[in-house]
Protein backbone atom coordinates (compact mmCIF):
# COMPACT_ATOMS: atom_id res chain seq x y z
CA UNK A 1 0.00 0.00 0.00
CA UNK A 2 1.23 3.34 -1.26
CA UNK A 3 1.23 5.80 1.80
CA UNK A 4 -0.48 9.01 -0.26
CA UNK A 5 -2.99 12.19 0.13
CA UNK A 6 -3.55 14.62 -1.93
CA UNK A 7 -6.42 17.77 -2.07
CA UNK A 8 -7.39 20.98 -2.04
CA UNK A 9 -7.27 23.47 0.64
CA UNK A 10 -7.97 27.13 1.85
CA UNK A 11 -5.65 28.92 3.54
CA UNK A 12 -5.58 32.62 5.53
CA UNK A 13 -3.60 35.56 5.27
CA UNK A 14 -2.64 36.99 8.56
CA UNK A 15 -2.46 40.67 7.54
CA UNK A 16 -2.93 43.09 4.25
CA UNK A 17 1.39 42.95 4.51
CA UNK A 18 1.08 38.91 3.49
CA UNK A 19 -1.71 39.65 1.08
CA UNK A 20 0.74 42.42 -0.66
CA UNK A 21 3.58 39.74 -1.10
CA UNK A 22 0.76 37.08 -2.56
CA UNK A 23 0.01 39.60 -5.68
CA UNK A 24 3.63 40.00 -6.19
CA UNK A 25 6.26 38.23 -8.12
CA UNK A 26 7.59 36.10 -5.27
CA UNK A 27 4.48 33.83 -5.01
CA UNK A 28 3.53 32.81 -8.54
CA UNK A 29 0.60 30.74 -9.20
CA UNK A 30 2.43 27.08 -8.92
CA UNK A 31 4.64 27.72 -6.65
CA UNK A 32 5.59 25.13 -4.30
CA UNK A 33 5.61 25.81 -0.59
CA UNK A 34 6.98 24.42 2.64
CA UNK A 35 4.60 23.44 5.39
CA UNK A 36 5.71 24.83 8.73
CA UNK A 37 3.46 22.60 11.41
CA UNK A 38 3.49 24.55 14.68
CA UNK A 39 1.73 23.46 17.95
CA UNK A 40 0.91 26.81 19.99
CA UNK A 41 -1.02 26.93 23.32
CA UNK A 42 -2.93 23.20 22.04
CA UNK A 43 -3.36 24.66 18.44
CA UNK A 44 -2.16 23.46 15.80
CA UNK A 45 -1.20 25.67 13.14
CA UNK A 46 0.18 24.96 9.03
CA UNK A 47 2.47 27.88 7.93
CA UNK A 48 3.23 28.08 4.50
CA UNK A 49 6.52 29.28 3.47
CA UNK A 50 7.94 30.51 -0.17
CA UNK A 51 11.06 29.71 -1.68
CA UNK A 52 11.84 33.33 -0.48
CA UNK A 53 11.61 31.90 3.49
CA UNK A 54 8.94 33.95 3.66
CA UNK A 55 5.70 32.95 5.76
CA UNK A 56 2.41 34.01 3.25
CA UNK A 57 -0.57 32.38 5.14
CA UNK A 58 -1.92 29.34 7.43
CA UNK A 59 -4.00 26.51 7.35
CA UNK A 60 -6.92 26.08 9.70
CA UNK A 61 -6.47 24.00 13.04
CA UNK A 62 -8.34 21.02 11.53
CA UNK A 63 -6.72 20.97 8.34
CA UNK A 64 -3.54 21.61 10.32
CA UNK A 65 -3.70 18.78 12.95
CA UNK A 66 -4.49 16.54 10.05
CA UNK A 67 -0.58 17.53 8.50
CA UNK A 68 0.77 16.86 11.80
CA UNK A 69 -0.68 13.48 11.73
CA UNK A 70 1.19 12.70 8.23
CA UNK A 71 4.42 14.20 9.72
CA UNK A 72 4.05 11.99 12.71
CA UNK A 73 4.12 9.00 10.60
CA UNK A 74 7.13 10.37 8.59
CA UNK A 75 5.12 11.50 5.10
CA UNK A 76 6.67 13.98 2.98
CA UNK A 77 4.52 17.01 2.12
CA UNK A 78 4.13 20.09 -0.41
CA UNK A 79 1.78 23.15 -0.97
CA UNK A 80 1.47 24.18 -4.27
CA UNK A 81 -0.18 27.65 -4.94
CA UNK A 82 -3.59 27.44 -6.59
CA UNK A 83 -5.03 30.51 -6.43
CA UNK A 84 -5.42 33.99 -4.49
CA UNK A 85 -8.57 35.13 -3.73
CA UNK A 86 -10.23 38.43 -2.15
CA UNK A 87 -13.73 39.15 -0.30
CA UNK A 88 -14.62 42.07 0.67
CA UNK A 89 -16.80 41.39 3.59
CA UNK A 90 -16.98 42.05 6.27
CA UNK A 91 -15.19 45.45 6.24
CA UNK A 92 -12.54 46.25 4.70
CA UNK A 93 -12.09 42.87 3.32
CA UNK A 94 -9.42 40.05 3.67
CA UNK A 95 -7.28 38.12 0.83
CA UNK A 96 -7.14 34.17 0.84
CA UNK A 97 -6.34 31.47 -1.37
CA UNK A 98 -6.09 27.62 -1.95
CA UNK A 99 -2.96 25.40 -1.92
CA UNK A 100 -2.95 22.09 -3.77
CA UNK A 101 -1.23 19.68 -0.60
CA UNK A 102 0.04 16.31 -1.58
CA UNK A 103 1.43 14.01 1.09
CA UNK A 104 3.45 11.17 0.14
CA UNK A 105 6.04 8.21 1.05
CA UNK A 106 9.27 9.46 1.36
CA UNK A 107 10.92 6.62 0.04
CA UNK A 108 9.15 7.37 -3.07
CA UNK A 109 10.13 10.63 -2.77
CA UNK A 110 12.04 10.92 -6.28
CA UNK A 111 8.67 9.75 -8.23
CA UNK A 112 7.14 12.33 -6.05
CA UNK A 113 9.00 15.22 -6.65
CA UNK A 114 8.21 14.37 -10.18
CA UNK A 115 4.75 14.47 -10.17
CA UNK A 116 4.38 17.57 -7.81
CA UNK A 117 6.32 19.56 -10.47
CA UNK A 118 3.84 18.39 -13.51
CA UNK A 119 0.87 19.47 -11.14
CA UNK A 120 2.48 22.67 -10.79
CA UNK A 121 3.00 22.75 -14.31
CA UNK A 122 -0.58 22.14 -14.92
CA UNK A 123 -2.24 24.53 -12.20
CA UNK A 124 0.18 27.49 -13.70
CA UNK A 125 -2.01 26.57 -16.45
CA UNK A 126 -5.16 27.16 -15.09
CA UNK A 127 -5.78 23.08 -14.33
CA UNK A 128 -6.77 21.43 -11.52
CA UNK A 129 -5.61 17.86 -11.77
CA UNK A 130 -7.76 15.42 -9.03
CA UNK A 131 -5.28 14.69 -6.43
CA UNK A 132 -8.02 12.64 -4.87
CA UNK A 133 -5.97 9.78 -6.38
CA UNK A 134 -7.07 5.54 -5.45
CA UNK A 135 -4.64 3.43 -4.54
CA UNK A 136 -3.98 1.57 -7.68
CA UNK A 137 -2.95 5.33 -9.87
CA UNK A 138 -1.10 5.69 -7.16
CA UNK A 139 1.00 2.86 -7.94
CA UNK A 140 1.38 4.10 -11.43
CA UNK A 141 2.66 7.55 -10.00
CA UNK A 142 5.43 5.35 -8.52
CA UNK A 143 5.64 2.89 -11.57
CA UNK A 144 5.92 5.88 -14.32
CA UNK A 145 8.44 7.53 -12.28
CA UNK A 146 6.05 10.55 -11.63
CA UNK A 147 4.96 11.45 -14.84
CA UNK A 148 1.69 10.10 -14.56
CA UNK A 149 -1.54 12.60 -14.17
CA UNK A 150 -4.69 11.98 -13.14
CA UNK A 151 -6.78 12.70 -16.39
CA UNK A 152 -9.83 14.05 -14.04
CA UNK A 153 -9.97 17.63 -13.88
CA UNK A 154 -11.67 19.69 -10.92
CA UNK A 155 -13.35 23.13 -11.89
CA UNK A 156 -12.57 26.02 -9.51
CA UNK A 157 -14.81 26.57 -6.73
CA UNK A 158 -17.77 28.72 -6.22
CA UNK A 159 -16.64 31.95 -4.92
CA UNK A 160 -18.48 32.94 -1.99
CA UNK A 161 -20.66 36.45 -2.93
CA UNK A 162 -18.62 39.32 -2.61
CA UNK A 163 -15.37 37.67 -3.32
CA UNK A 164 -13.57 37.22 -6.77
CA UNK A 165 -9.88 36.00 -8.09
CA UNK A 166 -6.99 37.67 -8.40
CA UNK A 167 -4.68 35.02 -9.71
CA UNK A 168 -5.42 31.93 -10.66
CA UNK A 169 -2.82 30.80 -13.36
CA UNK A 170 0.57 31.90 -14.53
CA UNK A 171 0.56 35.70 -17.19
CA UNK A 172 3.23 35.67 -19.88
CA UNK A 173 5.06 38.10 -17.26
CA UNK A 174 5.04 34.96 -14.47
CA UNK A 175 6.70 32.71 -17.16
CA UNK A 176 9.22 35.87 -17.76
CA UNK A 177 9.93 35.91 -14.01
CA UNK A 178 10.25 32.11 -13.91
CA UNK A 179 13.15 31.91 -16.50
CA UNK A 180 15.25 34.56 -14.58
CA UNK A 181 14.85 32.81 -11.93
CA UNK A 182 16.08 29.80 -13.21
CA UNK A 183 19.35 31.67 -14.83
CA UNK A 184 17.95 31.24 -18.56
CA UNK A 185 19.08 34.68 -19.34
CA UNK A 186 18.79 34.49 -22.66
CA UNK A 187 15.06 33.04 -22.69
CA UNK A 188 14.95 36.30 -19.65
CA UNK A 189 16.06 38.40 -22.95
CA UNK A 190 14.12 37.49 -25.59
CA UNK A 191 10.95 37.01 -23.37
CA UNK A 192 11.59 40.87 -22.58
CA UNK A 193 12.05 41.55 -25.93
CA UNK A 194 9.29 40.08 -27.03
CA UNK A 195 6.74 41.99 -24.40
CA UNK A 196 7.99 45.09 -25.01
CA UNK A 197 7.35 44.62 -28.66
CA UNK A 198 4.11 43.88 -27.84
CA UNK A 199 3.95 47.03 -25.38
CA UNK A 200 5.26 49.25 -28.42
CA UNK A 201 3.19 48.14 -31.03
CA UNK A 202 -0.10 48.72 -28.68
CA UNK A 203 1.18 52.25 -28.01
CA UNK A 204 1.72 52.98 -31.69
CA UNK A 205 -1.56 51.13 -32.73
CA UNK A 206 -3.55 53.66 -30.27
CA UNK A 207 -1.66 56.51 -31.42
CA UNK A 208 -2.41 55.82 -35.39
CA UNK A 209 -6.30 55.62 -33.93
CA UNK A 210 -6.10 59.21 -32.15
CA UNK A 211 -4.38 60.45 -35.06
Amino acid sequence: MQEYFGTYQRFETVSKKDAGALLGADNIIGDQYQIQLELEDGVHRGWLVNRFNARIGYFDEEFSRRLSLFKAKGMEMAALLSFVAFTESPEPGHYWGEMAVIAYDPHEKTAFEIFCQAVAKKIGEGVHPDLDIPEEKVAEIVSSGGTWLPEKNLPYPELPKGSVFLKRRRSLMDGVIEQGRKGNVGCYIISWAILLGLVALIIWTFASCAA
